[in-house]
C-alpha cells in the first residue's frame, strides 16, 4: 500500500505542476505587447492555396471573401486543387476567377489534404513560381478582408511561418459546433497568443496559415501523419524555429453540427497526434537537450499534453479505487480524490469559455446551450481519446459542408 500511496503521490505532483505551468502560460495572453518593428516595408506576393474535394456547395463563398481582400489584386494568385472531385468543384471555381489544378490519384493514403499540398508546391518549387508567400484554407473558410493585409504585416516584420485567427462561422447552430467554437476561442487566446506574448511557439492549426515560400523550398511540403498541421509545426520547433500569430488575420471555419461527423473528424485528429507522438516525441526531447530553450520544451510538453497525460489521468482514478478496495483510502476521500479530477476536466473550461467570449466580445446568449452541455463536448473528446489507443481508422472520411454563409454575413 505504501508504493502505491507514493505512485499516486508522485502522478498528482506530475499533474499538478504541468496544469500549473499552462495556467501561467494562458495568463500572459492577457498582457498587451508592443508590435514587432517592421524590417522591410513591402508589398508581397502571395498564393492562396485552396485543397477540395467535392467542395461545390462552399467553394464559391471561400474564393469570393479571397477576392474581395484589402490587398493589390495584382499581389494574389488564387488556385484550386480540385483533388479527385466528381462534381462540378472545379467549373465553378474556375468561373469565380480561381486557376484550377486538377488532381487524380488513385492511392487511398494519397486522397488527404496533405498530399495534395505536396503535390502543389513540388510543382510550384520546380516552376521556381514568383510567389513570396503562400496562405493554405480550407474549402469551407470565408477569409475576412484584412487577412492578406495582416499577413503581409508579419512578413515584414520577419514572420516565416503564422497561424491567422481562427474563427467559426456557425457556432451556434448546434452544441456540437458550439462546442468547437469555444474549444478554438480558448486555444486561440490562452494557447497561441499566450505563447506568442511569451516567446514561445504558437501551431499552425489546420487552416488559414501563412509560410514563406522560401521555408519548403528545400525539401518541399513533405508530411506523412494525418494531422500536417501539427507535424509542420512540430519539425519547424525541432529546428529551433518558431511560429508565429496573427489575432487580425481572421479566417471563419465551417465545423460539424451533429455527432456523428464530430466523431469521426475528431478520431481522425487523435490519429494524427498519437503518429506525431511516435514520430517526433524523441526529436522533441533532443531538441531540449540541444538547445536548451523554453521554446524546445514547451513543444515537447505540447505533445505530452494530450494523450500521455489523459492515460495518466485514467491510470490515477484507477488507482485510487484500488486503494480504496484494498482499504488504503476512505470512501470521502476516494469521491474527493475524483471530483479533483472531474470538476477541473469537465466544468472549469465553461467558465473558461465565458472569460473567453467576455475578453473577445463575443455574442453569450446564442452560445448559453453549447456552454451547458461544452462538458459533453469534452467528455465525448476524452472518450475518443480513449477508443483511438486500442482502435485506429485511418480512413479518411468527408466533412460535408452546407452552409450558404457569405463573408458579409460574419464580417
Amino acid at each position: 500500500m505504501k508504493y502505491l500511496y507514493l505512485i499516486q503521490q508522485a502522478m498528482v505532483w506530475i499533474l499538478t505542476i504541468y496544469w500549473l505551468y499552462q495556467l501561467i502560460v494562458s495568463l500572459c495572453s492577457l498582457v498587451k505587447l508592443k508590435d514587432k518593428p517592421l524590417i522591410e516595408e513591402k508589398n508581397h506576393k502571395f498564393m492562396a492555396i485552396l485543397p477540395a474535394h467535392n467542395e461545390e456547395n462552399v467553394i464559391v463563398n471561400l474564393i469570393d471573401s479571397l477576392n474581395k481582400q484589402d490587398y493589390p489584386k495584382e499581389l494574389l494568385d488564387i488556385y484550386v486543387i480540385a483533388d479527385n472531385c466528381t462534381d462540378n468543384t472545379a467549373k465553378l471555381a474556375r468561373e469565380a476567377g480561381a486557376i484550377v489544378v486538377e488532381r487524380h490519384e488513385d492511392d487511398p493514403a494519397k486522397k488527404t489534404k496533405g498530399a495534395a499540398l505536396q503535390w502543389f508546391l513540388k510543382q510550384k518549387i520546380e516552376e521556381d513560381a514568383d510567389y513570396d508567400a503562400f496562405c493554405v484554407f480550407d474549402a469551407d473558410n470565408i477569409v475576412d478582408k484584412n487577412f492578406f493585409k495582416a499577413m503581409n504585416k508579419k512578413l515584414c516584420q520577419g514572420e516565416e511561418v503564422v497561424q491567422g485567427y481562427r474563427d467559426i462561422k456557425n457556432p451556434s447552430d448546434s452544441w456540437v459546433s458550439a462546442g468547437y467554437a469555444i474549444f478554438y476561442w480558448t486555444m486561440n487566446r490562452f494557447y497561441h497568443l499566450a505563447r506568442y506574448n511569451l516567446g514561445l511557439s504558437p501551431l499552425i492549426n489546420g487552416t488559414g496559415f501563412m509560410v514563406k515560400f522560401d521555408v519548403i523550398k528545400p525539401t518541399g511540403w513533405n508530411t506523412k501523419t494525418l494531422t500536417e498541421d501539427i507535424e509542420f509545426s512540430l519539425k519547424r520547433i525541432i529546428q529551433g524555429k518558431k511560429l508565429g500569430w496573427a489575432t487580425d488575420a481572421i479566417v471563419y471555419d465551417e465545423q460539424p453540427v451533429g455527432f456523428k461527423q464530430s466523431w469521426s473528424q475528431r478520431s481522425r485528429w487523435t490519429i494524427g497526434h498519437i503518429q506525431c507522438l511516435h514520430e517526433y516525441t524523441k526529436p522533441l526531447a533532443g531538441a531540449v537537450r540541444k538547445n536548451k530553450t523554453m521554446m524546445n520544451f514547451d513543444g515537447l510538453l505540447y505533445m505530452l499534453g494530450s494523450i500521455p497525460m489523459f492515460v495518466m489521468t485514467i491510470v490515477l482514478v484507477v488507482l485510487n479505487f484500488v486503494m480504496y478496495i484494498l482499504g488504503g483510502m476512505n470512501v470521502t476521500d476516494l469521491l474527493i480524490n475524483c471530483l479533483r479530477y472531474i470538476l477541473p476536466t469537465f466544468f472549469l473550461p465553461i467558465f473558461v469559455g465565458i472569460v473567453i467570449m467576455l475578453i473577445d466580445k463575443k455574442p453569450i446568449r446564442p452560445m448559453i446551450k453549447g456552454l451547458i452541455l461544452y462538458p459533453l463536448f469534452l467528455g465525448s473528446w476524452l472518450l475518443i481519446n480513449f477508443k483511438c489507443l486500442f482502435v485506429r481508422n485511418t480512413k479518411w472520411e468527408k466533412i460535408e459542408h452546407v452552409r450558404d454563409i457569405k463573408i458579409k454575413d460574419v464580417a
